[in-house]
């Protein structure tokens, strides 16, 4: 059986979160709201993505505890406010979890993952009601461009409107690459700038069509590119030379020498 400091772990959390908001504890943490949090929910989570992509266990056990602290922070505001509490938050999803695994909690017979999804999307329709006014409704604007754009994408594929084969997903990929390269000529910014997002936007839909998650992809090539350049900035700095001072040819040489590196 546990004992009572065992059982209360996360009341201990709420607990030393209320002191540190109280009058005589941290003027910082006092100070917070919703709004001024924002930027550090963000931040939490894209810290726990690294430390999983690093396949850092001790990173990623601190890194969920900050990451935790965020909604512990928010509902310990809520409160303050009598606007909800931890307990409440904590009721809601448990609720919802339930409500929408009918296969586990209940007698629906669901067979695979992809009809879990689709049962999921249906019944958070339910659940909304008039408040999902489209079959696009329900992606937070404010979520990265990429995945928003794989989100609604998605969407839209759940209610047929969708391509059938990859070919022409790729045909509409290189279709909005020749009308980009038609702006660029042109010189006209807005247009480039429209073309460039739809070119982004067919590329993103050649991924969800090829189940590659296009944010992960452009992260993995973020961590290529910035291994390469520090292969080159580390050489040329071991050769006495500044990368200002070098030429494009020589580190091309280096580039290259970094993805030979990489395969070996």
């Amino acid at each position: 059986m546990k004992s009572n400091n065992e059982q209360n772990r996360f009341d201990r959390l709420m607990d030393t979160m209320r002191k540190l908001r109280a009058p005589g504890g941290c003027p910082w943490d006092a100070e917070q709201s919703h709004e001024s949090l924002k930027r550090y929910l963000l931040e939490e989570a894209y810290e726990v993505i690294e430390a999983i992509d690093a396949k850092d266990h001790a990173h990623l056990k601190e890194e969920l505890g900050d990451l935790l602290l965020q909604p512990v922070f928010h509902a310990a505001i809520a409160e303050e406010q009598g606007e909800f509490t931890m307990d409440d938050v904590l009721d809601a999803i448990n609720e919802k979890l339930i409500r929408r695994h009918p296969h586990v909690f209940g007698e629906e017979v669901i067979e695979s993952s992809e009809a879990q999804v689709a049962n999921w999307e249906k019944i958070k329709k339910e659940e909304k009601g008039a408040e999902r006014k489209t079959a696009l409704s329900g992606v937070p604007p404010h979520l990265p461009a990429l995945m928003q754009a794989q989100k609604i994408t998605e969407k839209a594929a759940r209610v047929g409107f969708d391509w059938e084969h990859t070919d022409q997903v790729f045909a509409k990929v290189m279709e909005e690459l020749h009308e980009f390269e038609e702006a660029m000529l042109s010189g006209d910014e807005k247009e480039m700038e429209a073309e460039l997002g739809d070119l982004l936007f067919a590329i993103v839909n050649l991924g969800r069509f090829l189940s590659i998650d296009p944010e992960e992809a452009l992260r993995k090539t973020i961590r290529r590119f910035t291994k390469r350049f520090g292969h080159v900035e580390e050489s040329l700095h071991a050769r006495g030379m500044a990368m200002q001072s070098a030429s494009l040819a020589e580190m091309d040489l280096l580039w290259e020498e970094a993805k030979k590196l990489e395969k070996s």
